[in-house]
């Protein structure tokens, strides 16, 4: 295949999170047609101080807001058994050693319900050390692999490659064609919109 679709999320993105039923169709439904790559764009780089209570404020009222508007799932829970910090770089670490594995998919999925569904902490390595252990993973290899310096860099170079595409936040997707990329809106409800744009360009 000459196309390349890129995926860019956040495992911690709740946008990315309302998006992910219409984003399993659009995939695929594109499976046979071009080649579907993810990569991480990273919100919040490392914290270990609670998340102000303005933020914690803001980002309950756009999970509501994404409820509201595409039907999306999520456990309030969250806000009073966790602490919240606004640092998701650990989960972009644990989507690129699954990476490593064939298993980056499904250690998103693992993040994703974990945090909006079973209000459990991916701001906490002992959390995504437990899915990793879920979707199939080494334990004690994913703490050592997630801490390590070789991590890091893989993940700050999937920031900085993303941050030289044309995208507007997470998710966004871009059609790399004959090295040439091409920002594709995302629409949230309908899958058909972009399918239909992306096949008319490779």
């Amino acid at each position: 295949m000459n196309s390349t679709l890129v995926y860019i999320y956040d495992p911690m993105c709740s946008w990315c999170w309302g998006y992910a039923p219409t984003w399993h169709k659009l995939q695929k439904s594109l499976a046979q047609h071009v080649d579907i790559i993810y990569r991480l764009g990273g919100l919040a780089p490392d914290s270990n101080e609670p998340m102000p209570i303005e933020m914690q404020t803001l980002l309950q009222q756009t999970w509501r807001n994404i409820a509201e508007q595409l039907g999306t799932e999520f456990n309030f829970d969250f806000w009073q058994q966790c602490q919240p910090r606004r640092s998701t770089y650990p989960a972009c670490r644990a989507a690129i050693v699954a990476r490593a594995s064939g298993k980056e998919q499904a250690m998103l999925s693992a993040i994703q319900q974990a945090y909006y569904l079973q209000a459990q902490n991916p701001s906490d390595i002992t959390t995504l050390q437990a899915l990793a252990v879920e979707i199939g993973l080494d334990g004690d290899d994913f703490l050592e692999q997630i801490n390590s310096q070789h991590t890091d860099a893989l993940l700050k170079k999937d920031i900085a490659e993303m941050r030289q595409l044309p995208i507007q936040g997470f998710p966004s997707l871009v059609l790399i064609k004959d090295n040439i990329p091409i920002a594709i809106p995302v629409d949230y409800k309908n899958w058909r919109n972009s399918y239909e744009l992306i096949i008319s360009k490779i």
